[in-house]
C-alpha cells in the first residue's frame, strides 16, 4: 500500500507545474472577517469547486505524514528529503576561476587547515547541517572519510612557500575532479591574512565511494561488479567485474567465467600507477602503467609508461559442423611511452600570467610478437610527435550535468598538429593530423564548443597513396539556466560527424546507437556505417524532488543519425536518417560513486527491433559531456 501511495504521489509531482495563484498564504489559514477583508484578498481566493493541484500543499501534507510514528510514516521519512540545500537558496553566478585570489598572489602560506566531511548530510555552505535520517547516518557509518594526506596530494601550494598565481582556484577545481570528492572549497582566511602571509582553509565533501552491482542474464548466468573509488580513504581506485555461466556453441569445455580488475594508486605531483588483469575464454592480459597528465595550466611536464602482455587463442579458419574449432596461440607485448613539455609564453601584464601554453610531445608505441599465429603477425613501431597551442579557462556553475553541485566549465582554444611514422616490415606509412577547437561561455548566452580534426596515413613507398583518412567535427551548445518557480531547466544541443576517407576493406564504425548516435536504438539489422552524422537535442528540467537521496529531473529528447555504408567512407548523407523522440526521468545521487541512472521511453519511427517502434529502457550514460583543452599524448584518430 505504501509503495503504491509513493508511486502515485511521485506521478502527481511530475505532472504538476508551478502553482499559479495557489501559493500558501498564512492569512488563508483563518477565515477572514467579511467586514474588513481587503478586496484584493477576496479576489485572490480560489474557487473551491475548480481548485487546481496545489504542489506546496501536497508537500506540506506529505511532510506532516513523515512525522507520524507509524511504520509507514517512518519509512516515508527515510525516503523523502524536505530540506532545500543552502547552496540552491544562495545560487551561484558563473565566475571565472583565474583571478579570484589575485590580491594574495606571492604571499607566504603560513598554515593550511583541512576539513573533510562525510558523504551524507553535510554541506559546504551550511555549516549547521548534520545527518538526521537513518539512511544518512547509516551510510556514513559504512564510509571512510578521505584522509587529509590525500587532500594535500592535490593541492598546488605548500606551507612556507609563496602562493603562485591560480594556485588556490586550480586546487579547488582539481579537488572537484577527483572521483572520491563531491565538492570542495579553497579559501583564504581573511581575518588572519596579512600583507605578506595567509592562512588557507580547505573544506571537502566526500562521495560514498563503494559501488556494487548484479546483472542476471539467466538464472544461472550473469555479472557482478564491485568497486571503490576511495579505498581506505586514500584515493585508491579498485574495480572488479566477474561474469559467470557463459556458454559457447560446440565448446562444452570452454571456460564459463571471466574476470577483469584494476587497482590504481595516486601519488604526489599527480602521478598515478595502475595494475590491471583480465582473464576470459581465449584471452588473457596483464599490464601496468605509470602516468602524469597536464592536469593544470601550471604543469610543466607530463608523460606515461605502460606495458601490456596479451595471450590469445585465434580460430584457424571456419570449423567443420559438429567439430571442435582449431585454435592458434598468439602472444604479443605492447610498450607505450610518451613525454610532453609545456612552455609558458611571455606575459605583458605584470599582474597576470599568460594562460597560453606551447606544448611539445613525443610518443613511441611498440608491438612485439612472442608467438606468431598468422604469417601477417609482424613487429611494429609507431613514432609520433605533436606541437600545440593551448589556452584553458574554467568557469563555475550549477545544474549542467549535476543537481546543484558546483561544476567546472572548460573554455579556451586548442591548435595542434601531429606527425608520425608507422614502421613495420609489411607497409611502412607516414601519419599526419591536425585539430582545432574552441569554446566560450556566458551566464546569459550559455556555452558553445566547436572542434574539427583531420588525420590520414600515407604509404611511404607511394606518396600519392593516402588511406585511412578521418574527418571529425563536433559542436555542443547549451542555454543559460531558466527558472520557473522551484524548477530549473536548460536546453542542450550537440552534433558529431565522423567521416571516413579511403578506409581499408572491412573497416566500419560502431553503429549509430547510444553515445554513437541515437540513444536506446537497437536496429533490426546491423548498421555497418563507414561515415556518420549524429544530432542530439535534450531539454532537462531539474525538480526540487528528492527520493531516498536521489534527485529527480525530467527530460525530453530528439535524436537523428545520418550514415552511409559505402565501402571506404564518404559523405554520411547518403541514406534516409534514423530518428528517435522520447521522454524520461533522470535520477542522480551526488553522494555515491554510481551517481546517475535514467529511465527513458522512446519512439523510433523506423528501424527498431520491436514492431510498434516504442521502447522503454534504463541507462547510466550521459549523451553530452565537456571537452577539455589540455593537450595529452600524441595519438592517431579514433575511428569508432
Amino acid at each position: 500500500m505504501f509503495l503504491r501511495f509513493t508511486a502515485l504521489l511521485l506521478f502527481a509531482f511530475l505532472l504538476a507545474g508551478p502553482a499559479a495563484g495557489q501559493g500558501f498564504d498564512v492569512r488563508s489559514a483563518v477565515p477572514p472577517d467579511s467586514l474588513r477583508t481587503d478586496a484584493a484578498l477576496k479576489m485572490g481566493q480560489p474557487d473551491s469547486l475548480r481548485r487546481r493541484f496545489d504542489e506546496q500543499r501536497a508537500m506540506l501534507r506529505l511532510q506532516a505524514f513523515t512525522r507520524r510514528k507509524t511504520i509507514a510514516g517512518r519509512a516515508a521519512s527515510a525516503l523523502f528529503t524536505f530540506r532545500q540545500p543552502a547552496q540552491e537558496q544562495a545560487g551561484l553566478d558563473a565566475a571565472l576561476l583565474d583571478r579570484q585570489f589575485d590580491r594574495h598572489v606571492f604571499k607566504i602560506v603560513r598554515r593550511i587547515e583541512i576539513t573533510t566531511l562525510d558523504a551524507f548530510g553535510y554541506s559546504l555552505t551550511d555549516t549547521l547541517r548534520r545527518p538526521r535520517s537513518f539512511v544518512e547516518r547509516g551510510g556514513n557509518a559504512l564510509h571512510l572519510k578521505t584522509r587529509r594526506g590525500r587532500i594535500r596530494q592535490v593541492l598546488l601550494f605548500r606551507v612556507g612557500q609563496p602562493l603562485e598565481p591560480q594556485a588556490l582556484a586550480e586546487s579547488e577545481r582539481l579537488l572537484r575532479q577527483t572521483p572520491e570528492l563531491l565538492d570542495a572549497r579553497v579559501l583564504v582566511n581573511e581575518r588572519t591574512a596579512t600583507a605578506d602571509s595567509v592562512d588557507v582553509e580547505v573544506r571537502t565533501v566526500d562521495v560514498f565511494s563503494i559501488s556494487a552491482g548484479l546483472e542476471l542474464a539467466t538464472p544461472t548466468a550473469g555479472q557482478t561488479t564491485f568497486g571503490d573509488d576511495n579505498f581506505l580513504g586514500l584515493g585508491h581506485q579498485l574495480a572488479n567485474t566477474y561474469r559467470y555461466g557463459q556458454t559457447y556453441d560446440n565448446q562444452p569445455q570452454a571456460q564459463s567465467w571471466a574476470y577483469e580488475g584494476s587497482y590504481t594508486v595516486p601519488f604526489r605531483r599527480f602521478v598515478q600507477a595502475q595494475a590491471r588483469y583480465r582473464n576470459e575464454y581465449l584471452l588473457g592480459q596483464v599490464g601496468a602503467s605509470v602516468q602524469r597528465d597536464f592536469y593544470s595550466p601550471s604543469a610543466h611536464y607530463a608523460g606515461a609508461v605502460s606495458f601490456d602482455l596479451t595471450d590469445r587463442q585465434l580460430l584457424a579458419g571456419a570449423p567443420a559442423p559438429d567439430a571442435p574449432p582449431t585454435l592458434l596461440a598468439q602472444r604479443y607485448a605492447v610498450a607505450d611511452a610518451w613525454l610532453g613539455r609545456a612552455l609558458r609564453l611571455r606575459s605583458y601584464d605584470l599582474g597576470y600570467e599568460n594562460p597560453g601554453r606551447l606544448i611539445l610531445a613525443a610518443r613511441l608505441y611498440a608491438t612485439r610478437f612472442l608467438t606468431l599465429a598468422y604469417p601477417t603477425d609482424r613487429d611494429a613501431n609507431l613514432l609520433l610527435g605533436s606541437v600545440g597551442y593551448s589556452v584553458r579557462h574554467y568557469y563555475k556553475d550549477r545544474y549542467l550535468f549535476g543537481f546543484g553541485r558546483t561544476e567546472d566549465v572548460p573554455t579556451g582554444t586548442l591548435l595542434a598538429a601531429t606527425a608520425g611514422y608507422d614502421q613495420n616490415a609489411a607497409l611502412p606509412r607516414r601519419y599526419l593530423a591536425a585539430r582545432v577547437a574552441g569554446a566560450s561561455y556566458s551566464p546569459r548566452h550559455g556555452y558553445f564548443f566547436a572542434g574539427v580534426g583531420f588525420s590520414t596515413f600515407q604509404q611511404a613507398a607511394r606518396p600519392t597513396a593516402w588511406e585511412q583518412g578521418l574527418l571529425s567535427v563536433e559542436n555542443t551548445y547549451f542555454t543559460r539556466l531558466y527558472r520557473v518557480g522551484n524548477y530549473q531547466l536548460r536546453h542542450f544541443v550537440s552534433s558529431r560527424a565522423t567521416v571516413g576517407f579511403n578506409r581499408q576493406p572491412g573497416e566500419v564504425l560502431q553503429g549509430i546507437s547510444n553515445d554513437q548516435g541515437i540513444r536506446g536504438f537497437s536496429p533490426v539489422q546491423t548498421v555497418r556505417a563507414t561515415s556518420r552524422y549524429a544530432f542530439n537535442y535534450e531539454t532537462t528540467v531539474f525538480t526540487p524532488l528528492s527520493l531516498a537521496g536521489f534527485r529527480l529531473a525530467g527530460l525530453v529528447f530528439a535524436d537523428a543519425a545520418w550514415y552511409t555504408e559505402r565501402a571506404g567512407g564518404g559523405t554520411p548523407f547518403g541514406n534516409t536518417p534514423y530518428s528517435a523522440f522520447g521522454v524520461g526521468l533522470r535520477f542522480r545521487n551526488e553522494f555515491t560513486a554510481l551517481r546517475t541512472f535514467q529511465i527513458l521511453f522512446g519512439y523510433y519511427p523506423r528501424g527498431l527491433a520491436t514492431p510498434n517502434g516504442f521502447k522503454t529502457y534504463e541507462t547510466s550514460r550521459n549523451t553530452l559531456n565537456f571537452t577539455d583543452f589540455g593537450l595529452g599524448q600524441p595519438g592517431t584518430g579514433t575511428y569508432q
